[in-house]
């Protein structure tokens, strides 16, 4: 090997969640037996794994927000296979962070979901569309941004290897999320609550996801910022961009 990395971040998995359901081999390929992979070239090189995963790890029957303390139990192929990376880059790698985010919303979008949902509600809302939104999953929120600096200070500061959960605090449902959206951007449009059920998607989906950190703190680093203020920033970076192209 020649190339002698000190970190290697791992953003790569095959995320749409449904697709994983009707394409588990793929699922497993890149979530699981790719992450694996890495593992050992990082553990040969020496260098620290920094693994991203997901609050999909867990069943969402808890109540409460999941810790990095609570057991994993998955209940789609997505979430299997993201804790089979999970497991495999603890088992490899010595130096590892593995990192689990949540509902990313960021300027660079979602690659192969067409966006990310801030930008589909805010689209649906100047088309003057009505947009249904599932009120009865709970997450957390997060901006790409905040996620991002976050896995910069766990590296820079030597953090010990293990699971951290990097969202923003608080939670929400979609339809609440939506609705903040709307109101911060101050634009008048409706958004029409439906069930997860009403839905008919292929994979289940955790009833309540959120994360919460508890190493975090443990280790002097400060939790990220409410999700609220993170999606206020968010809006405010979209219009400076959007003047700045004016």
């Amino acid at each position: 090997m020649t190339a002698r990395p000190d970190v290697v971040i791992n953003t790569a998995a095959f995320h749409r969640t449904d697709a994983c359901e009707e394409k588990p081999e793929i699922a497993f390929a890149v979530n699981a037996i790719a992450v694996r992979n890495l593992a050992r070239a990082c553990e040969a090189c020496g260098a620290s794994l920094v693994q991203i995963s997901t609050d999909y790890v867990f069943d969402g029957e808890k109540g409460e927000a999941y810790t990095e303390d609570d057991c994993p139990r998955p209940i789609n192929v997505y979430g299997v296979t993201k804790l089979a990376g999970e497991l495999l880059t603890a088992e490899i790698c010595t130096r590892h962070h593995i990192v689990r985010v949540a509902s990313l919303f960021g300027v660079a979008r979602g690659s192969g979901k067409g966006g990310n949902f801030v930008e589909t509600m805010l689209a649906k809302a100047s088309r003057g569309e009505v947009a249904t939104v599932v009120d009865d999953v709970r997450m957390s929120p997060t901006y790409a941004y905040d996620a991002a600096v976050a896995i910069l200070r766990l590296v820079e500061v030597g953090a010990p290897p293990g699971v951290y959960h990097l969202t923003n605090q608080g939670s929400c449902t979609w339809y609440e999320f939506a609705q903040e959206i709307l109101q911060q951007a101050e634009i008048p449009a409706r958004v029409q609550p439906t069930s997860i059920a009403a839905m008919a998607l292929t994979a289940r989906r955790p009833r309540n996801s959120a994360l919460y950190s508890l190493r975090l703190p443990s280790i002097g680093l400060m939790l990220l910022r409410p999700w609220t203020e993170a999606l206020a920033a968010y809006l405010r970076r979209r219009r400076l961009q959007s003047h700045a192209t004016a």
